[in-house]
């Protein structure tokens, strides 16, 4: 099958779809508030099941927040990942836009099944996820998390984060300079020597947390996939980043302690840092 599967990607979105003709289909649209402090935040969801023939059935689902308080067009293309498909971001417009998503998808891989259907071998189920979910709103910094998935065959699934955090006050995507100015080499020893402070996927016999027994990577690289609470700036590694899928995706704390004299001024006072 063309793999046309969404995946978040730091510097782009790309949006799931499903197979053929609809079944199934279930549009809906619901509140959903999960932040410390007030922000009026709304969804849309799309799912859909198609059967293509008896070998194969797929399974789609999209959830899009919705901002109906953030109107700068620029802060909602950040949010959206700059997606040129998004014409309006009311929910009307995305709810469209979903709608739009899944008519093109399911007409690419009607075209496409040609090729690849007869070789399935044996009847499978694929499916494909893609959600935003609002993780908290903390001195009007908005964190978003991202989350796509699919299987498309094999021996097992595939998905991957996006951690993004959106300064509402100033109506732009937080960077990590805008957080800490500790050279690129320290952190990364930081992050080394914390790799086994939250568990994973992985544990020996004791049940202790070994995250660094599946590491991939000599260096742990510092990524912009990043968030932040009040203790600790978490970055976040989806499986193959740094480790062996059985480690999972895995998020390594460094905290403002061990930060200290290297975090932004400005970022220190709004979080109240010490």
């Amino acid at each position: 099958m063309k793999n046309t599967v969404a995946v978040i990607a730091l510097s782009s979105l790309f949006i799931f779809a499903a197979c053929k003709k609809t079944e199934n289909k279930d549009i809906t649209t619901n509140t959903e508030i999960k932040e410390t402090e007030k922000l009026t935040v709304d969804s849309v969801k799309v799912s859909d099941s198609v059967k293509i023939n008896d070998s194969l059935s797929v399974k789609y689902s999209s959830k899009f927040l919705v901002f109906p308080a953030i109107k700068d067009k620029k802060l909602l293309d950040s949010i959206y990942f700059g997606n040129k498909g998004i014409k309006d971001y009311s929910k009307e417009g995305i709810q469209n836009f979903l709608q739009r998503e899944r008519k093109d998808y399911f007409a690419s891989v009607k075209k496409d099944s040609k090729d690849w259907i007869s070789d399935l071998g044996f009847a499978q189920t694929w499916d494909t996820d893609f959600s935003m979910t609002l993780k908290s709103n903390i001195n009007n910094y908005m964190h978003i998390q991202y989350l796509s998935s699919s299987y498309e065959g094999g021996a097992h699934g595939n998905y991957g984060f996006s951690e993004r955090v959106f300064d509402v006050k100033n109506n732009r995507k937080v960077e990590l300079k805008d957080i800490t100015t500790m050279p690129k080499k320290k952190l990364e020893l930081l992050l080394m020597k914390n790799i086994n402070k939250l568990p994973s996927g992985t544990t020996d016999s004791n049940g202790e947390v070994k995250n660094s027994d599946m590491l991939l990577v000599e260096v742990i690289p510092v990524t912009e996939n990043f968030y932040f609470d009040d203790k600790n700036l978490y970055f976040h590694y989806s499986p193959y980043e740094i480790a062996a899928y059985a480690a999972g995706d895995i998020e390594i704390p460094v905290s403002f302690e061990e930060l200290k004299g290297a975090i932004n001024q400005q970022f220190k006072a709004r979080m109240k840092i010490k």
